[in-house]
């Protein structure tokens, strides 16, 4: 897990601890939240939001996202083995959707996967039947490059899901530097 925390205007990206398992619990244990992820099963409990916290891979670094001192979500990204792209997601309780607030978390995620990870391609994606993260998506600025089947662990079935991708940005001078080798 990360050691980092982010802040944005109304946000806080903060490390997740065992110690927010009730919390996560509470809020994944929504149906219309966790049938729209891919791993958190339904009932999400205590126990599962504990499991899900001890399992953590090396490579994943999950954040909290808080809003005014409260637990409002999660937000995260898992790194390919050779640290140049990685798949980024975010969830919110029900109660904090259509508040520009996973926009504003993802952003953030993203913009500290550029700058302070180095990454140089992120990829997400959502259920076909999902279409406010598809609006999200959008919004960050995500290409999209496709469909695949997702497992949902919440409906325990395959899911039509697209897929997006999304490039570091090339600062001017790189760009520059790159057209003139192209013409040496």
């Amino acid at each position: 897990m990360s050691n980092r925390t982010i802040k944005t205007a109304r946000l806080i990206l903060r490390p997740v601890t065992v110690s927010d398992a009730p919390r996560i619990a509470e809020l994944g244990g929504d149906w219309d939240v966790a049938s729209m992820t891919s791993r958190m099963p339904y009932p999400y409990t205590l126990d599962s939001a504990h499991q899900w916290i001890e399992g953590l891979a090396n490579g994943e670094k999950v954040f909290a996202i808080e809003r005014e001192g409260v637990l409002i979500g999660i937000t995260g990204f898992t790194a390919t083995p050779d640290g140049t792209s990685a798949e980024v997601g975010y969830w919110l309780g029900k109660s904090y959707w259509r508040q520009g607030i996973a926009t504003e978390a993802a952003h953030a995620l993203i913009n500290h996967c550029f700058k302070k990870e180095g990454l140089r391609t992120i990829t997400c994606g959502h259920f076909d039947d999902n279409p406010a993260s598809a609006r999200v998506i959008e919004k960050l600025g995500f290409d999209r490059i496709g469909t695949s089947q997702c497992w949902c662990e919440a409906r325990r079935l395959d899911r039509p899901a697209i897929r997006y991708e999304l490039n570091r940005p090339q600062t001017l001078w790189r760009r520059l530097k790159q057209l003139s080798s192209r013409q040496t």
